[in-house]
């Protein structure tokens, strides 16, 4: 959910910023169906109907999946906003392999949003390897969908605010491969005449 926050403040600062949101959809992002598939595989281990049933392979389709869609984003370093991305993505799947296949969190992060049954990308741990790049910090419970987030997911979602609004806010690039340009010579005599 932080992700679509992210998007929504970025589509919101683009159109103030007098941005079209027309543009996004000139955007080329090679690589997507990753990201979709990796976010579908996180979609699916963290239902609750799933998680009982994944047991101990629960960190490695994480870590792969989490990897997936990190390699998609670094397919993508020329879109403006991407590096940013990735630099968040690299340092949450790094906070992850170093703890087994799971994202610490703060008890007083997780305090009052639950968890299900099964596989979470969240715990508690005592001592986590990589403590400041797990989930430090919460969403107030009354946002909907509110979770916990680390400092990674705060650089993913000013990367994707970066880039919606840039693209918003870029000019079109016209080939002109697509337009028949015509020269109309000058002759000597009727340049001087004018």
């Amino acid at each position: 959910m932080f992700i679509l926050y992210s998007v929504a403040i970025g589509l919101i600062a683009g159109v103030l910023l007098r941005g079209s949101p027309g543009r996004l959809g000139e955007l080329r992002f090679r690589w997507a169906p990753l990201i979709v598939i990796g976010t579908l595989i996180q979609l699916a281990l963290f239902s609750d109907p799933v998680t009982a049933r994944i047991g101990s392979l629960g960190p490695g389709i994480y870590v792969a999946s989490t990897g997936l869609v990190l390699l998609a984003v670094v397919r993508n370093f020329r879109i403006a906003g991407i590096a940013i991305v990735a630099v968040g993505a690299a340092s949450n799947l790094a906070a992850i392999v170093a703890n087994g296949g799971y994202m610490p969190a703060s008890a007083a992060a997780l305090a009052g949003h639950g968890g299900g049954t099964g596989y979470s990308n969240s715990v508690v741990l005592a001592n986590p390897a990589l403590a400041p790049l797990t989930d430090l910090f919460a969403l107030p419970a009354w946002v909907p969908a509110a979770n916990v987030f680390s400092v990674g997911d705060v650089l993913i979602a000013v990367g994707i605010v970066v880039a919606i609004v840039v693209r918003m806010r870029t000019e079109p690039v016209v080939d002109v491969r697509d337009r028949l340009v015509r020269f109309e010579p000058q002759v000597a005599g009727h340049a001087a005449d004018r």
